[in-house]
């Protein structure tokens, strides 16, 4: 894996979703129900994240996105199965430049309030926000050239925010669930 490239917040980050989401709601229209941009780049109070586009889309059927895998390689999009997370359907875009990754689930799938929960918990907790942006420089800092100890070196915190942002999201469901 290449070097670990944690940068400030842009808006154009917003412009690339916004981008994509035209172009995947096409292709995925007969499945797709909802389309949501996730992630650090997605929360502007975190202040830093890999330039990287994390997108979330919730599709009727599951095993239907398999019939789109052609038209999703022909937008530069590299399937990956489920990549780990059952009744997941992973893309990623951008070969070694990475620039999207793809995360497609079921209507009802639970990962689905988890994304959205802990976007909305970190929206709403700035302070809880900011410390985590400010742990990704400081880990990208430290293993510039070592993926892998960046993203374990994280892996704690997001455990801890994810079962915050769940219980977070359970007393606010009216606000967040989709």
């Amino acid at each position: 894996m290449g070097k670990t490239e944690v940068i400030a917040w842009t808006e154009e980050w917003k412009n690339l979703y916004n981008l994509e989401e035209v172009i995947l709601k096409e292709v995925l229209k007969e499945e797709l129900l909802d389309i949501f941009h996730i992630g650090s780049t997605s929360i502007r109070t975190i202040g830093y994240a890999k330039p990287i586009i994390d997108m979330l889309i919730v599709v009727t059927n599951i095993n239907q996105v398999d019939f789109y895998i052609n038209e999703m390689v022909a937008m530069g999009y590299e399937p990956k199965g489920e990549n780990g997370i059952a009744g997941r359907r992973y893309f990623t875009k951008g070969k070694e430049s990475r620039t999207h990754h793809l995360h497609i689930y079921q209507i009802g799938n639970e990962h689905i309030n988890n994304h959205i929960y802990f976007k909305e918990y970190l929206l709403n907790n700035h302070s809880e926000a900011k410390k985590y942006g400010d742990l990704k420089l400081s880990l990208a800092k430290q293993f510039p050239n070592e993926h892998l100890k960046y993203q374990e070196g994280k892996q704690q915190f997001i455990n801890e925010l994810v079962s915050k942002a769940k219980k977070w999201g359970m007393q606010n469901r009216n606000f967040c669930e989709r």
